[in-house]
């Protein structure tokens, strides 16, 4: 399928590695040029460096902290037109909620809740004014499902989502279109150190705990973050301008619900 899309100009954060990775490549793939943002430069640079190689599209680089006001501006400034905007940023820490102070608390809002609606705030007025826009959070299985361990992200990505529900209803008439995208459990580093983290507090080898999780999973597998990737890109074509204010989860069939 041609997305329509090729021509576009992406910012997508935290995208050297992950999910954030495979949003960018996918959108690369389907001819959109990238503004490819994380805080690490070398992997960065790496991951930029691939994504050319692999697409032959043009990709900028920005090493920033994207949930700060200096690194979004950064970032903005090197992208001066967004057409799709995917808005991504490493998860808190878990953990027990007894053991989390106001700092912790507010540094997973600002990563998870407040600096995806700062960037929509600073670019989906111009997609309206060109009557283009996609915007993507990849949020968590975890907004549907609550894991126990992850409270500091259950309740940042949760705000988001009820924010987005609301915006997403404004912005479709002039197609700009703002979806939210649930990962549950896909082969990251995200995923191992959380597992890491558990196998740890019940003192279980964590490749015994990964291998259990794997086979409990409905698919009998974690997912693959090009899977996630293009669904990340459907979301962002000009085929989707219908499909607003929706949270997607991807998880293998994990989330049992008949809705």
């Amino acid at each position: 399928m041609d997305l329509g899309i090729a021509g576009k100009h992406a910012l997508v954060c935290a995208a050297s590695k992950g999910l954030g990775r495979a949003c960018a490549e996918s959108l690369a793939a389907n001819g959109v040029s990238l503004t490819i943002v994380a805080r690490t430069q070398e992997t960065l640079e790496l991951a930029a460096h691939q994504i050319v190689e692999a697409s032959g599209v043009k990709v900028t680089a920005v090493a920033a902290d994207i949930t700060t006001p200096e690194g979004r501006a950064k970032a903005l400034a090197a992208c001066p037109q967004v057409d799709i905007l995917v808005n991504n940023a490493g998860g808190p820490p878990p953990g027990d909620f007894r053991n989390w102070e106001r700092a912790d608390w507010i540094k997973a809002l600002e990563a998870n809740m407040l600096t995806p609606i700062e960037l929509i705030k600073a670019t989906v007025d111009p997609m309206i004014e060109r009557g283009f826009g996609r915007i993507v959070n990849i949020t968590s299985g975890a907004v549907k499902s609550p894991i126990e361990t992850l409270g500091l992200s259950n309740g940042a990505r949760a705000g988001l989502t009820g924010f987005v529900a609301g915006l997403s209803r404004k912005t479709v008439r002039h197609n700009v279109t703002i979806n939210n995208l649930l990962p549950g459990p896909f082969e990251t580093d995200r995923l191992r150190a959380n597992i890491e983290a558990a196998a740890k507090a019940s003192g279980r080898d964590p490749q015994e705990v990964w291998n259990e999780r794997k086979a409990g999973n409905p698919a009998g597998r974690f997912g693959d973050p090009a899977e996630f990737g293009e669904a990340c890109a459907f979301l962002c074509s000009a085929r989707s301008g219908f499909i607003t204010g929706q949270n997607l989860l991807l998880d293998g069939g994990a989330f049992n619900s008949t809705f």
